[in-house]
């Protein structure tokens, strides 16, 4: 292999140094290297030089080695030991080497151990030292250009699993070394796309995913893969994004696919009067999937453009009217979520697609308040009654008006089986009659109505809390 494993900057590992011949100050210990039990010191041959290490932390190692087994193995210390006996009288003087400056001193001994291993033997020591600490040996392999470690840490890392953090120290590594294109060329393919791949011509894999998603037959590997899926393309999440993510146009085609099916599923339903059950389940599924695709919206601030579809569908709100409460309660579980995502202002929209929205569904989540809170899903009760109410004051006043009294009639009659609104009443009626007498004609109608109205045990307590 061509020594293509070089550094691509000289900020080393460790720098190397010929020190001067006097001898030192301090005596550190010593450390003889021959792989014990396997490199007697015949094999290893005489141990000429002395390799005194420094780490960064100031402790110290002195390693003595055969300077033959060293020039065989590494092109850097071949280099040094040439250098040295330049300036010695006699070949016969210990050869000396500092190495200042080591990040780990128990990796680089550990390296420079397996210059005494045969090939067999040098992967069994990889095995058994594990991933992270083979990636550290390559590290320094690849700074002494030791190429027989390198070639065994590229084999066995790419034989082997990563865990996250292995493959990011992996990486980072392979963002400070080149090495010869050939020996890893697998490995690269584990931790990048080949630049050789044109995505523009790749189909879109989160495209493919939400599709395959949506028409999940099986529930329980259905909600899995949705929360798999959702923390993928979320805004939050630790993975980054690429040409891969999905688009606003991708998004809304599935969300208008679900739409036409729940329609379809709904018609079905209605001429059945419910003789099956398969119709339930596959409203309650593509109400499900609207709702998880509205989720994905609302992070990625796109999801505006769904208010004005679910206030368009006409054809479901006809339906609803005639349909079994049991079944038409699912359609206020997907304005449910607009109406929480508008209150705590997860969704901004114009004012024309908020009233749009009010004044098609606001009267079937008044009919179907009593069948959510008995089948929640997941909703919470006290945060929707909050939400619509929010909702409802973000229209004029004069819409206000009409959804208030609307509210008001049926919470009259219904009592817990409607939602209490009585705090944004409240707010409404103090914006509305107690900022001057313009609402005078207002007023009147209103009390006028109050009277004509037959109130629940419930409603009128809460009635007398507002004083009325």
């Amino acid at each position: 292999m061509e020594a293509s494993h070089r550094r691509r900057h000289r900020t080393w590992c460790c720098s190397f140094g010929v020190p001067p011949s006097s001898p030192d100050k301090e005596r550190p210990r010593n450390r003889r290297i021959m792989s014990p039990g396997r490199v007697s010191v015949a094999e290893g041959g005489e141990r000429d030089v002395r390799m005194r290490l420094t780490g960064k932390n100031g402790r110290c190692m002195v390693l003595e080695v055969n300077s033959g087994v060293l020039c065989a193995n590494s092109e850097v210390f071949a280099g040094l030991i040439a250098d040295y006996y330049k300036g010695v009288s006699s070949s016969s003087t210990m050869c000396r080497i500092e190495v200042p400056q080591v990040d780990n001193l128990g990796v680089f001994r550990e390296t420079i151990e397996l210059m005494f291993e045969n090939h067999d033997a040098l992967t069994k020591r990889l095995l058994n030292i594990g991933v992270f600490r083979s990636i550290d040996v390559l590290e320094v392999s690849a700074g002494i250009m030791f190429t027989k470690g390198v070639l065994s840490c590229l084999q066995y890392l790419e034989a082997v699993p990563w865990t996250e953090e292995e493959e990011e120290k992996l990486r980072s590594l392979f963002t400070r070394f080149k090495f010869d294109e050939a020996t890893t060329r697998d490995i690269l393919g584990r931790l990048y796309l080949h630049d050789s791949v044109d995505s523009t011509s790749q189909p879109n894999v989160a495209r493919q995913l939400v599709w395959s998603i949506t028409t999940c037959v099986d529930g329980n590997a259905r909600n899995e893969l949705k929360s798999l899926v959702k923390g993928l393309l979320c805004k939050s999440s630790v993975y980054e994004k690429n040409h891969l993510d999905l688009s606003k146009e991708d998004l809304y085609s599935v969300c208008h696919s679900c739409v036409e099916s729940l329609v379809r599923v709904f018609e079905e339903a209605s001429a059945e009067r419910l003789t099956k059950n398969k119709p339930l389940i596959e409203i309650s599924r593509q109400v499900d999937n609207i709702n998880w695709l509205l989720e994905i919206m609302l992070d990625g601030q796109i999801a505006e453009d769904f208010v004005n579809i679910w206030a368009d569908q006409q054809q479901l709100v006809k339906m609803h009217d005639n349909a079994s409460p049991m079944i038409r309660y699912e359609l206020s579980r997907v304005t449910a979520i607009l109406f929480v995502a508008m209150a705590t202002r997860k969704l901004q929209c114009r004012l024309e697609a908020r009233s749009g929205l009010l004044q098609v569904w606001f009267r079937p989540m008044l009919l179907d308040f009593g069948w959510l809170q008995r089948c929640r899903k997941g909703l919470d009760i006290k945060v929707l009654q909050e939400a619509m109410g929010q909702t409802l004051l973000t229209l004029p006043l004069n819409q206000q008006y009409i959804l208030f009294m609307e509210w008001f009639r049926d919470f009259s009659t219904h009592g817990t089986e409607c939602p209490n609104l009585s705090k944004a009443f409240q707010i409404w009626w103090r914006r509305s009659f107690l900022r001057g007498s313009e609402t005078y004609a207002i007023e009147s109608r209103w009390k006028a109505g109050i009277l004509n109205l037959q109130g629940s045990d419930y409603a009128d307590r809460e009635l007398e809390k507002l004083g009325i």
